[in-house]
Order: structure tokens, then sequence, then C-alpha cells
């Protein structure tokens, strides 16, 4: 059972049409996988909706709710979570769980327990599907960052997760992550561990003028 930490609420900015990314030249090009990572590092919520409209298979629209969610509070998003029965990808899989922490953390104290043993049920599934898929490695990270220690959180296992994922993104692009997250986590890993080691990355961070999102995330961690 766990709870995902919520990013700031965001501002949109105006709408622009990005450039697709090289990184994505080897799946199918759609406005999902072409400009996601793009409006979600920019903080632009009205571009992030428009792909919901746009999103073109179940994949698409997991990975623009899983985006859009914490840019909102809209509980509308994660109303209806798609049914994980018979699905065999794992990136689906860990999203899927995702968004049940999502609803986990945000419903009446009731659901905790059921959507957050749902939640970790389906991402030991993603995880024997393919340990290491991007977004599984992602929701484990946080899985492990958030969960206490008396229910197997460790701050440790988080930060190997991430690196790993910062592994993963540094040999091909992955759609709706951009490489400068997995240092944003496993500074949050690293702020747990040692805080000296934490501020003297962060530092190293901003320095890399990061994109908007992540710079809020840098300044004022939630």
């Amino acid at each position: 059972m766990f709870v995902f930490l919520l990013l700031a609420l965001a501002f949109a900015t105006p709408e622009a049409t990005p450039p697709a990314s090289g990184a994505f030249a080897a799946e199918t090009s759609t406005p999902v996988r072409d400009s996601l990572t793009h409006y979600y590092v920019q903080r632009d919520i009205a571009n992030v909706r428009r792909l919901s409209r746009s999103a073109r298979s179940r994949e698409e629209r997991l990975l623009v709710n899983y985006r859009l969610f914490p840019m909102t509070m809209d509980m509308g998003v994660i109303q209806t979570i798609p049914s994980e029965e018979g699905v065999r990808s794992a990136r689906e899989m860990a999203l899927i769980a995702a968004l049940w922490a999502y609803k986990a953390g945000n419903s009446s104290k009731i659901h905790l327990p059921t959507y957050g043993r749902r939640s970790e049920r389906i991402l030991n599934q993603a995880r024997d599907i393919n340990p290491s898929e991007p977004y599984v490695l992602l929701v484990e990270g946080q899985s492990y960052l958030y969960k206490p220690g008396i229910f197997g959180g460790d701050a440790g296992k988080a930060k190997q997760k991430f690196q790993a994922l910062k592994r993963v993104l540094g040999r091909s692009g992955v759609p709706g992550l951009h490489p400068f997250e997995a240092d944003v986590w496993i500074w949050m890993a690293e702020r747990k561990l040692d805080e000296q080691r934490a501020s003297a990355l962060q530092r190293q961070l901003l320095a890399r003028r990061p994109p908007p999102m992540f710079r809020q995330f840098l300044l004022d961690p939630p």
C-alpha cells in the first residue's frame, strides 16, 4: 500500500506545437508520443488535456492520464481506470498501478487499503512481465520512496530503481519521460539518505537549467 507524491499544481502556457522528438523515431508517430513529454515538462495543462482527447490507444490514454492527474488534481481523470485483466504490457500495467495509487491517496480513507493493495498487486504483475520497463522502474522507485518502512519502504532501493531508469533513458527515448526526470527522482531519494549529497546534487541539477516542471520540483518539492 502506498501513496504517490503529487506534483504541485501547474499553470497552462500558450499552445505551441513542438517538433517530433527523434528519440521516438522507432515508434509510430502520434500526437501523444511526439508531444506529451514537451507539454508535461513545460507545465502546459491545456495541451496535455488536448492530448487526452487525441489518444489513440489504451497505452496513450494511460500515459496522458498519468501526467494529467497530478498536474490538475482532477478526480475525473482517474474516475474510470482501465481493467488490468488480460493486459500483457508491463508499461500499461505499471501505469494502471500508478492510477490506482493516485486514487488511493486522494479518495476517502475507507478506500485506501483496497485501492492501495490493488495498486501494489498490479505493479508486482508489471514487474513480472518486464522489470526493466521504464515505467515499471519509475513507479517501483516511487513506491519504495513513499511507503512507510514497516510496509517495505526503502529510500536506498528507490534510488537504485531511479538510477536504473536513468540508464534506460540514456539509451533510448520513452514517450512521456524526459531524461532529466530520473535525475530529479534520484535527488528525491538522496534527500532521505544524505542531506549533504542531496544539497550538492540539487545545485548541480539547477545549474543545468531544467525545464519548468523540474525546476519547480527542485525549488519547492511537495
